[in-house]
Order: structure tokens, then sequence, then C-alpha cells
């Protein structure tokens, strides 16, 4: 389908004819009379469009311009206009300023100045076509890449927090501070690829819901603590009195009022001062991140939101990947706002505005809120980790048992099924790709059996689609891998 030639003539018999001529070097065609076979024809896939200028002229160039704009953005269509003799023609001139990809034949065209065009203008679409299949093989490769880089990082964390324990002392405390930065920056560097994965292929999608502006500036300085921690700066937070109701994408903007603290921290030298201050005007929010930093020149203030860029003083080595700032701008776009960057120079400092029309209202206080923090106990709850990296199980299975809970562990989906039957755990904590059987399968077999248990995905596949299929596998939560354990453990207590 996707090599086939469409040909939409203005005379059905005209049509027929280059279809035989170009089907007599074996080329595939398909002859298309009206704009609307035209389009869905093009929809079902196309290698290239033969078009006589009379049926693009005047406003029936419009759905065939509709179509070419809005093609993904490994697509550029190939498209032959057959003009008439003659000076140039104001319909071919249209075609040429409105649909992209466009050969001129002039008529009577000979047929193999015909076929020459047919075959490059294949040769042309083969190309897209490879630029595509490498699209879809990199964002095959950085899912697993993430996948497979969130699996050794989650025992690390999980043995980090048993060393804590059983090694309280204030050095194993520092070096487990170190671990805890470093695996906290590696997760941050695998989300922040995927995102870029995701959006150029346009499968980033908001999720608005309700949340607040306290909510979105605690987690983000949760997120970004280590990096301001680790070079010993002072941070200032500066936020209304009352909270704010948004309606908004709460893990998105939290990423990018994280991003620009930690771009912050990462070019301000150590002891430096930073700040952030968020203000709310009608239904605006405003998000200032201020350092006494490197500062900026005047020709890097734009250019700085650009996919990789990044900024080198003299005698600094280049750090990080340089989309975190691409990333907020991407984010503040969606939420229809913006962010800007400002800087007196170099050595001066620098200033990141992100603006956001997300306010939708005052939060009233919450009298009656329970407080933060895992009060509740284990309560001899019945623990089933199951993940084929022996690691990751083992570690999680101790840290638990310390903390209450019975654990027993499984090493792969089957044995997991045969163990809630034999075992009946309040609570399964299981990976996804597995050997003998996956956790998709095994969720749907522990569902089947009408087992009253709680499932919980945590694996290192975090996607949406992935999400989507826990879900529907029967999976009641979805963690990605490497998780705060307080956080699953002040959840499993609950």
């Amino acid at each position: 389908m996707e090599r086939r030639i469409l040909i939409y003539p203005a005379v059905a018999q005209d049509g027929l004819l280059a279809g035989k001529v170009l089907s007599s070097v074996g080329l595939q065609t398909v002859v298309c009379t009206g704009s609307e076979a035209v389009l869905a024809a093009l929809a079902e896939g196309a290698g290239a469009l033969l078009v006589v200028e009379e049926v693009i002229s005047g406003k029936a160039i419009l759905p065939l311009k509709r179509f070419v704009d809005a093609q993904p953005a490994w697509s550029d269509l190939p498209i032959l206009v057959l003009t008439k003799r003659g000076a140039d023609s104001l319909e071919a001139q249209r075609a040429v300023e409105h649909l992209g990809n466009v050969s001129l034949l002039e008529r009577p065209v000979r047929t193999i100045a015909l076929i020459s065009a047919a075959h490059s203008a294949l040769r042309a679409r083969e190309r897209q076509y490879q630029v595509r299949l490498a699209e879809q093989r990199k964002d095959e490769f950085l899912a697993t890449l993430a996948h497979e880089l969130r699996n050794p990082l989650a025992p690390i964390r999980t043995s980090i927090s048993i060393i804590r324990r059983l090694q309280p002392s204030g050095e194993v405390e520092k070096l487990a501070d170190v671990v805890d930065r470093q695996v906290i920056h590696l997760t941050r560097l695998v989300d922040d690829l995927l995102d870029v994965a995701r959006i150029t292929t346009g499968k980033v999608a908001l999720n608005s819901t309700h949340t607040t502006l306290g909510a979105v500036i605690t987690h983000a300085l949760e997120i970004a603590s280590s990096s301001v921690q680790e070079k010993a700066h002072s941070l200032e937070v500066t936020q209304p009195q009352e909270d704010f109701a948004l309606n908004a994408d709460h893990a998105r903007i939290v990423q990018s009022v994280a991003n620009l603290l930690v771009n912050a921290a990462k070019y301000t030298p150590a002891h430096g001062h930073i700040s952030l201050l968020a203000e709310v005007d009608g239904d605006v929010v405003t998000f200032r991140v201020r350092d006494d930093g490197r500062g900026l020149a005047a020709d890097s203030l734009t250019r700085i939101f650009e996919m990789f860029a990044q900024t080198k003083s003299p005698n600094e080595p280049l750090s990080g990947l340089g989309i975190g700032l691409n990333l907020a701008r991407k984010f503040a776009e969606m939420h229809g706002g913006e962010i800007t960057a400002a800087s007196e120079g170099l050595g001066k400092g620098s200033e990141f505005v992100l603006t956001l029309p997300v306010v939708v209202g005052v939060e009233p206080a919450d009298h009656d809120a329970a407080p933060h923090g895992t009060e509740a106990g284990a309560g001899g709850r019945r623990v089933l980790v199951v993940d084929d990296n022996s690691d990751a199980a083992d570690t999680l299975e101790a840290l638990l048992t310390m903390e209450g809970f019975s654990v027993s562990v499984a090493y792969d989906g089957a044995t997991a099924v045969e163990k809630v039957k034999a075992e009946e755990p309040d609570v399964v904590l299981m990976d996804i790709g597995m050997p003998r059987m996956d956790g998709y399968q095994a969720a749907r077999l522990i569902r089947g059996a009408g087992k009253p248990v709680r499932l919980i995905a945590l694996t290192g596949w975090g996607q949406a689609l992935d999400k989507t299929k826990a879900r529907d596998a029967g999976f009641d939560h979805h963690f990605v891998k490497p998780v705060d354990l307080p956080t699953i453990i002040g959840f499993l207590k609950t």
C-alpha cells in the first residue's frame, strides 16, 4: 500500500492510460476519481501522488493542502503535477507553494520522463520510510534502555536503605546520601530521555487533573533537593500564603520547575544562592528561579532552550544531556504558557520565568486531612515480591521484613500464581518482564481465580501504554523503578 502511486486525473480515461504506462514497468498504481477518494487512499498509504493541475485549481487544492500540512515529521509525500503546455500557470505556482514536495511535468509528457519521475519519487519516499523506521527503532531502544537501567537502580536503592538500618553511623549515612543522589540523578536522566522520544513522535499527551500550587512546589523541591545539597547551595522559597487549585498535568509542571532548579544548581558555583518565587495573578501562575551563578551571554538566552544545547564556560567540561530546559519549554507550551530566560551577562547569574495559565481558584484548607508519613504499622501484612532480578527481589524482601511485613519471594510469573493460591498474600509487588510467564499474564490468572489481593506493578516499563496494559491486566497500581522506598512502604501500610 505504501509504495503505490495514486493517480488523480481530470478525466478517468487519462488516469487509466497513465496507470498503464507505469504498470508496464512494474509500478503499482491506483486511479482515484474525486478528492474524497484521493484522501481515503492517502490515509491508507502511498508512495507518491500523480495529479493534473486542473483538479487542484482554486479551492480544490485545500483538502490536499490540509493532508500535506498534517503529515508526521518523517513524511514528505512526493507529488507529481502534470501541467499545461507553455507559461507557468497559476495552479502550478500554487501547487509548488502549498503542496511541499512537488515536481512539475509539462504535458504532453514523454513516457520515459513520466517513468523516470515516478521512480525518483518512490526512491525519495523509500528514504522517508527508512527515517521512520530509524525513529521507531530509536524509540524502542530508549524504552528498553530505560527499563534496563531502572532494573539495577532498584536493588541499589533498596540495598542502601538496608545498610542505613543495619549500620546507622555518620560515615554510612554520608555514603548512602551520595548513592541516593546519584541514583536520583540517573533516574531523572532516564526519564528525560524517554520524554524526548515521546515528544518527537507526538506521543506525549497532557493528563490534566486537579492539583495545587503547594503540591507542585513540594514535589519539585523533593526532586531537586539532591542537586542543591550536593553543592551546598542555599535555597529560598517564596510562595503565596493561601494555596491555589490548578488544572494541569501535575507531573509535567513538577518536572518543569524541578528542571529549572536543577539547572540553577548545576551552573552555580558551590555555596551559591538560589531562589524560587511563585506568584499568582488571575488564572496565571508564575515560577521565577534565580541564581547567582555563571550567567548567560546575550546570544545564549534563546539557544539554551534548543534540544541538546549547552552553554560552556572556560575551563569547565560539558555535563548533562542538554534536554531539561527544552522539555520545560515544551511542557509549558502544551499548557498554553511559556518560559523565558534573562541574565545581565556572564558571571552575573540568571533568571528563568515559567508562566502557566492553569489556576482555577483557591484551594480550601483541609483541616481534617491526616498527617503525612507512615504512622501505621505493617500489622503482619503478607506481601509477595515477584521479580526475575534476584537482587531486586531479595533486597526488597529484606527491607520489607525489617519494616514488619511477612514477605515471600517468587522469581517468575508462574511461581507467583502458585504462591498466591497457596499463601493468599494481601499484596503482590510484581515485575512485568519475566521468564516463563510475564507479569501481565500472571495478573490475569490471579484475577481470574478471584483472589482478593492487591496487585501492584513494580517495573522498569513506565510509558503510558505500559500503564494502560497493566491496568487492563488487573493491576491496581503501577510504580516505575526505582520507586521511592518510603513511598512504597507507606503505600503498603495504608
